[in-house]
């Protein structure tokens, strides 16, 4: 077996325990199938990870970032700020109908944390760390737009994190309804352009009054 770095193997491994959690589920996997499933042997997985929490972490992190950076790039700044953030969504709601799985492991992985004695602190990080995500990237496009936000940033960041929290696990349980989906974005992109002050938080759609927060 060919020695590589200790981060790619640590990579190896994350991208393992993705693929065997989310077919066999959080309790079920074992280090020595994560092992299995990445080809390399028990010793190699111990090396790279002192404990089961380390893992855990990489796996949140790693999934975390297989949509944020598709995100990213979606927010490019537009002719507005409700179409520059209204991509951003469409983009996450993509990577969540492609891979239903990664996301239904997070739920999973929460629960898991929060019923296992000594891994709560876990499920803590994990909502903190998107809520992080949001400010980053509420600061980073307002910012660039020369937009003055009505709210904390910090609060708009949890508000985000908690109704895209609360979509996902909609879509996992209920399934894809196009037409319902579309609506709750837009409904959700109006809320966020107005309380970032955009003039275009309707998009030209002449929705009804009321749809906008003021």
């Amino acid at each position: 077996m060919s020695r590589r770095p200790l981060a790619e193997r640590r990579r190896q491994l994350t991208e393992a325990a993705i693929r065997a959690m989310t077919r066999d589920g959080v309790p079920r996997t074992t280090t020595r199938s994560i092992a299995a499933e990445a080809g390399v042997s028990l010793s190699v997985f111990h090396y790279c990870f002192d404990s089961k929490q380390a893992l855990l972490e990489s796996v949140i992190t790693t999934i975390t970032d297989h949509y944020v950076g598709v995100v990213k790039e979606a927010l490019r700044p537009r002719a507005t700020f409700r179409e520059t953030i209204r991509a951003g969504f469409d983009a996450y709601w993509d990577h969540v109908r492609a891979h239903p799985g990664e996301h239904m492991l997070t739920y999973e992985l929460t629960q898991y944390a929060l019923r296992t004695p000594g891994f709560e602190p876990l499920a803590r990080r994990q909502h903190e760390r998107y809520a992080e995500i949001y400010h980053g990237l509420i600061e980073e496009v307002s910012a660039v737009m020369g937009l003055e936000l009505r709210v904390s940033v910090p609060v708009l960041a949890r508000y985000l994190a908690a109704v895209t929290d609360g979509l996902t696990l909609n879509f996992l349980v209920l399934g894809h309804d196009p037409e319902a989906s579309a609506t709750i974005l837009d409904l959700i992109t109006d809320q966020v352009a107005a309380l970032a002050g955009d003039g275009a938080a309707d998009g030209g759609r002449g929705d009804e009054p009321g749809l906008a927060l003021p």
